[in-house]
């Protein structure tokens, strides 16, 4: 049995794709970020408005407790290990933390737009269908 992400319409992207590359989650053209992890207005293609989706802050939040503690598992198992050297510490695990943040809130923050996009999620009280 395929486990694969169902699409829900001919030429939309699955989560996980627009997640991972920065697609737009109705046309999968590459136009969802305008820069390093801010969101485009809207689409170049098809015109969605970004805007509309409400991202927040729940991404950078689960992924400080992520990273941080796999980060802190990882420090702690390679200084039990091998004691290296504080500076070698701070040499090692400030870039692992500084890309491993900046990759994930990308793909976090990409994939839940996309996730809203794809079960019509609306604010709470909204009427709008």
């Amino acid at each position: 049995m395929d486990q694969r992400e169902p699409q829900s319409e001919k030429g939309q992207p699955g989560i996980a794709a627009a997640a991972l590359f920065g697609l737009c989650p109705r046309c999968g053209g590459k136009t969802l970020f305008a820069g390093g992890l801010r969101f485009a207005d809207k689409c170049g293609a098809c015109e969605l408005d970004y805007g509309t989706f409400n991202v927040g802050d729940g991404p950078a939040a689960f992924l400080t407790l992520l990273i941080g503690a796999a980060v802190t598992a990882l420090a702690i198992s390679v200084e039990l290990a091998f004691r290296p050297p504080l500076w070698l510490h701070a040499l090692m695990w400030v870039p692992v933390t500084t890309l491993a943040v900046i990759f994930g809130l990308r793909v976090a923050k990409a994939a839940l737009l996309a996730s809203e996009f794809r079960n019509r999620a609306k604010e709470a009280g909204s009427r709008e269908l």
